[in-house]
């Protein structure tokens, strides 16, 4: 038995004994009013304690599963510019080297532990194309483009697995990322 089920079983007793005996602690005070006031502003109490218990653990959950999605939120986005960063440099510097393809490896673990199932299918068709410009001594312009668009293509569903958009959204993003990239052939 999990230790939550316990707990809500131990509050479930605890309640329905406290209940009994507040009961029968208010019909035996019919004769005297005064006791039977004061018994009425214990239940009181008692309830509004148990109302601001349950609130205030909710509160704490949410608080909790916030503060997580934002620091989950905050790694992506750092490792994806960083992603991001290290392929300008590669394509500024015209050519790829040997530690550029370990450093490439290295972001490529980081990025499977924390990305989306889409992210790692467009990071794979990326680091394909990234792997057949490395053959070659230099990036040729033509080759800088593809890595460019593979990139941009990327970015798109890094975008999604950062913000979480609907699909319409995302295919008309997808359209204006890949009209975009045209632009500059």
């Amino acid at each position: 038995m999990n230790r939550s089920l316990k707990y809500m079983l131990i509050a479930l007793a605890t309640f329905l004994a406290g209940y009994f005996f507040l009961r029968l602690a208010y019909y035996d005070t019919n004769r005297m009013p005064f006791v039977q006031e004061l018994m009425l502003v214990v239940l009181g109490t008692i309830v509004t304690m148990a109302i601001t218990a349950a609130l205030l653990n909710k509160q704490s959950e949410v608080e909790l599963e916030k503060e997580q999605r934002v620091k989950v939120f905050d790694i992506k986005s750092d490792l994806y510019l960083n992603l991001i960063n290290f392929i300008e440099k590669i394509i500024l510097k015209g050519e790829i080297t040997h530690n550029d393809l370990i450093s490439l490896e290295f972001l490529t673990h980081k990025i499977s532990i924390i990305a989306s199932k889409e992210v790692l299918y467009e990071y794979s068709k990326f680091i394909d194309i990234v792997k057949k410009v490395s053959r070659e001594a230099e990036i040729t312009p033509m080759e800088s483009d593809e890595l460019s668009l593979s990139l941009a293509r990327l970015c798109g569903k890094i975008r999604y697995d950062l913000i979480m958009d609907e699909d319409e959204t995302r295919e008309a993003i997808t359209d204006l990322i890949e009209d975009n990239i045209e632009k500059f052939d």
